[in-house]
C-alpha cells in the first residue's frame, strides 16, 4: 500500500493494483476486499499517473455508470495523465466507448439497425448452421480436442463478420487482430500495428460497401458516412470496436461457461435434463463468471458528487467494477454461488446505463447456442484433463483459457 495522503489531505491512501494472472474463474482477491471493507477506494494502476477512485459496490456502480456528471468523453483530456492498466489506449477516442450522449445517441441509434429482433432472426440460422459445421469438425477430429481451437474461436468469429459483413476469404487476417489490441502484454507497437492493420482493412470494407451494399453493419455505416450521419474516423471506430469485441470476448465468455459447467458437473446434469433452463443458466453464469481482467474505461467526474460515503471532486477518476456489482450480497445472495434458481436480477455483465452493450442481444444469442449445440451434439463432453492442468491466458484484458482440451 502507497500512502498519498498529508495530515490535511483527508483522501485515503491509494492501493496499488499489481493486476496480477489469476488462475481459471477464480475472483481477483483485491476487488473482493474492496467490496467488503471499502466500497469507494483509491486505487493505482500499473501505467499512467496520479490515483483514482474504484466503485465496487451494485447501486454505486449503477450510479456512476448512468449519472450524467461522470463523463467518458472527459476522459480524452485526461486520460495520459489518469492511472490505468495498459500502456496503451485500446478503444479510439473516435467512437462510442468515449462518447457521451448526445453524440453516443445518435451513433448507437445508427449502429442498432443491425441488432434488431429481424436482425437476429436474419443471424440464427446462419450462426447454427457454423456452429453445427464446427462441432462436425470437432467430431471427425476426435478426442481429446480442443474446443478452443476449433470452436470457441472460430465461431464467434463467423458470426460477427456475417454481422458486419467481412467476406469468408478476409476472415483468416482478422483471427489474430483481437488479441493483440486487446491484451495488456505484448505492448503498445503490438496493439498499435494491430490496430493499423484493422483500420485499413475496415475503410476498405465500408468503402467497397458503398458501392456493394448489402444486409449488414458495413453497408449501414458506409450508408451514414455518405449522409453525412456519422465520420470516416466514427465509422472505423465503431465497426473496430465491435469487430474485436464481439470476436475475443464470446471467444473467451464461451469457454469460460463451459469449463464452468464441466467443473459444476451437478449444473451441467441438471441442463442436461432441462434443456428449457438454458437462457436462465447463461443469464447466471454471466453474472457469476469474471469475464475480464482488472476493469474497463473509466469516467471524470464533472462536478463533486457524493457517491456512498465519499465525496468525488470535480476532475477525479473514478472506475466502476461490474465484476463486483455481480458480486455484490446486498443484491445477490451468497454471490460466488452458481444458482439457476436466482431470481431474476438485472447482472452487469453487458455493463449499464448509455453504454451498456449494443450487441448483447447477439452475445446472448451465441452463448446459449453454444451451450445447446455443444450438450446435444455431445452428451459426454468432459475436461480431458484435470482442472488443475488447464492453461489460461496471460495478461489478456478478457480472461479465458488457452485451449480447452475435451473428450466425450
Amino acid at each position: 500500500m502507497t500512502d498519498t495522503t498529508t495530515d490535511a489531505d483527508p483522501t485515503p491512501p491509494a492501493r496499488f493494483w499489481a493486476l496480477d494472472d489469476l488462475r481459471g474463474l477464480e475472483f481477483d482477491p483485491l476487488l473482493a476486499e474492496l467490496l467488503r471493507d471499502e466500497p469507494v477506494a483509491r486505487i493505482r494502476l500499473p501505467h499512467g499517473n496520479g490515483d483514482a477512485w474504484l466503485v465496487t459496490r451494485y447501486e454505486d456502480v449503477r450510479m456512476v455508470t448512468s449519472d450524467p456528471r461522470f463523463s467518458r468523453s472527459a476522459l480524452v483530456r485526461r486520460e495520459r495523465a489518469a492511472t490505468r492498466m495498459t500502456g496503451h489506449t485500446v478503444a479510439s477516442h473516435a467512437g462510442l466507448n468515449y462518447a457521451d450522449p448526445p453524440d453516443h445517441t445518435r451513433m448507437k441509434k445508427i449502429v442498432a439497425k443491425v441488432f434488431t429482433s429481424q436482425g437476429m432472426k436474419r443471424l440464427r440460422p446462419l450462426a447454427q448452421a457454423i456452429a453445427d459445421r464446427l462441432l462436425d469438425e470437432v467430431e471427425s477430429h476426435g478426442a481429446p480436442a480442443d474446443l478452443m481451437a476449433l470452436f470457441h474461436g472460430p465461431f464467434p468469429l463467423a458470426v460477427v463478420s456475417d454481422l458486419i459483413g467481412v467476406p469468408e476469404e478476409d476472415r483468416s487476417r482478422l483471427a489474430a487482430w483481437p488479441d493483440l489490441v486487446l491484451s495488456a502484454g505484448p505492448g503498445p507497437e503490438s496493439s498499435r500495428e494491430a490496430k493499423a492493420q484493422l483500420t485499413a482493412y475496415i475503410l476498405e470494407l465500408l468503402q467497397r460497401r458503398r458501392h456493394d451494399p448489402r444486409e449488414d453493419l458495413a453497408t449501414v455505416l458506409a450508408e451514414a458516412m455518405h449522409n453525412g450521419e456519422m465520420s470516416q474516423e466514427e465509422a472505423v471506430s465503431v465497426t473496430t470496436a465491435i469487430q474485436v469485441s464481439a470476436a475475443h470476448a464470446i471467444r473467451n465468455n464461451s469457454a469460460n461457461m463451459v469449463y464452468a459447467l464441466l467443473t459444476h458437473p451437478e449444473h451441467l446434469t441438471r441442463l442436461r435434463a432441462e434443456p428449457e433452463l438454458v437462457p436462465r443458466a447463461v443469464d447466471e453464469l454471466l453474472r457469476y463468471i469474471p469475464h475480464r481482467h482488472g476493469v474497463g474505461l473509466p469516467r471524470v467526474a464533472e462536478e463533486d458528487t457524493q457517491v456512498g460515503d465519499v465525496m468525488i471532486r470535480a476532475g477525479e477518476v473514478v472506475y466502476a467494477s461490474y465484476l463486483t456489482a455481480n458480486r455484490d450480497p446486498q443484491v445477490f445472495p451468497d454471490p460466488d454461488t452458481i444458482d439457476f434458481d436466482r431470481p431474476p436480477m438485472a447482472h452487469m455483465a453487458f455493463g449499464y446505463g448509455v453504454h451498456h452493450c449494443i450487441g448483447a442481444s447477439l452475445a446472448r444469442m451465441e452463448l446459449e447456442m453454444i451451450v445447446t449445440t455443444l450438450l446435444n451434439r455431445f452428451p459426454g463432453l468432459r475436461l480431458a484433463v484435470p482442472p488443475e492442468e488447464m492453461v489460461w491466458q496471460r495478461k489478456g484484458l478478457i480472461r479465458g483459457p488457452r485451449t480447452l482440451p475435451v473428450a466425450w
